[in-house]
């Protein structure tokens, strides 16, 4: 199995420094922004990397302003920023005394806002790019499975090439484990690790479900303001992806509380103790699962296209509305490879006034339902509306 390594981002951030003084490329740990990085200095002339993780590193910028007028000409790239969130203060008077672009490329595993408000810091002199685990464009299919391997695993770069899924499955582990006692941390966040897997294991219930945040503090002893803390913690670290629901004028009682879903499908089903496919099929959520994979491969494969869910009291549901200017889309994910689509959807496109509505589901080639309603597969999705 072949698969290659955000070729397309890569152009991107090539384009992106060319246009900004700097660019950071946010994602979560361990989703392959390193490598990228080398794989641009070996592209990109007088590259200098620095990990923010290496004593060695972090002690070149104990004078930062020296360090960067000794390599006044050259690209620094510095990994693992929120290590040093101290330091865009300085880094703004750095490229505003240089004036040119293409000075910075920083790699962080947290969102803007969480690594010291960097956006306030470095408005106008910088652009945000997001790299994600593997998506299923991502992965040249040359052995049966890859995408059914790719739903089990996550697409975690060590967990989805593990030579086994008793090994994907001790990775996921661990990685959870990391996350809460060494990334948490270094953030400056002090939440008891314990509790925080609590919650996030409390989170797995709720998997494409609506968020119903004082359960879960009643259920772990927390207030609502808390736990809504710790949603917002994981997801500005790339862990959940929060879908709103969709506004409209229409005169409807609607269901306003957002939905939680895992950004990885191998870390929901870590977390949930799924560890093959068989386990999968047999658990009670396995249509939430692959709700999940095919929400945030669309969300992230069309960063450009606003995403929600769209339903009333009434039952009436669509599972993801795109949305981008005037143009309105709708997705219902189905994980049968005979899917049916009840009246509440249809109701819902009449609701919404929608003229393109795909149900995607594990399907081995699209057909139409109905005009302008196509069920096809995430990949075959993928490829026919980026057509």
């Amino acid at each position: 199995m072949r698969f290659y390594i955000k070729r397309r981002l890569e152009e991107r951030i090539v384009a992106a420094l060319r246009a900004n003084p700097a660019v950071a490329l946010l994602g979560p740990r361990q989703c392959g922004k390193s490598t990228l990085a080398r794989k641009l200095a070996e592209r990109l002339p007088r590259f200098l990397y620095l990990d923010l993780e290496s004593d060695a590193d972090l002690n070149k910028l104990g004078q930062p302003e020296l360090f960067f007028q000794h390599n006044a000409d050259r690209l620094i790239c510095l990994d693992e920023i929120q290590r040093l969130p101290q330091i865009f203060p300085v880094l703004r008077s750095i490229l505003d005394r240089q004036g040119r672009n293409g000075q910075l490329l920083l790699l962080g595993s947290a969102s803007p806002d969480l690594i010291n408000r960097s956006s306030e810091s470095l408005a106008g002199r910088i652009a945000y790019l997001e790299l994600t685990p593997f998506l299923s464009s991502e992965i040249e299919v040359e052995t049966k499975g890859a995408n059914k391997k790719l739903w089990l695993r996550g697409g975690y770069p060590r967990s989805f090439l593990a030579q086994n899924e008793s090994v994907s499955f001790a990775w996921r582990e661990n990685f959870v484990r990391t996350f809460l006692e060494k990334d948490i941390p270094q953030l400056g966040i002090r939440i008891p690790s314990t509790r925080l897997k609590r919650l996030w294991q409390m989170c797995t219930h709720f998997h494409g479900q609506i968020l119903n945040l004082s359960k879960i503090g009643d259920s772990l002893g927390l207030s609502y303001h808390t736990i809504q803390n710790y949603i917002d913690l994981l997801e500005q670290t790339f862990i959940f992806r929060i879908l709103r629901h969709y506004h409209t004028n229409l005169k409807k009682r609607l269901v306003k509380t957002p939905k939680l879903y895992f950004r990885d499908s191998g870390m929901w089903h870590c977390l949930a103790g799924i560890r093959g496919f068989n386990d999968l099929m047999g658990h009670p959520m396995f249509g939430a699962s692959w709700e999940g994979l095919g929400v945030e491969s669309i969300l992230a494969e069309f960063p450009d296209w606003d995403g929600f869910f769209y339903r009333t009291a009434s039952g009436t549901e669509i599972d993801l509305v795109l949305e981008k200017g005037r143009k309105k889309v709708a997705v219902e994910f189905k994980a049968s490879v005979a899917p049916t689509v009840g009246d509440g959807f249809w109701q819902a496109l009449q609701e919404l006034k929608i003229d393109k509505a795909y149900v995607v589901a594990p399907v081995p080639e699209p057909y139409s339902l109905r005009q302008n309603v196509q069920v096809l597969s995430i990949t075959d999705f993928i490829r026919n509306f980026s057509g």
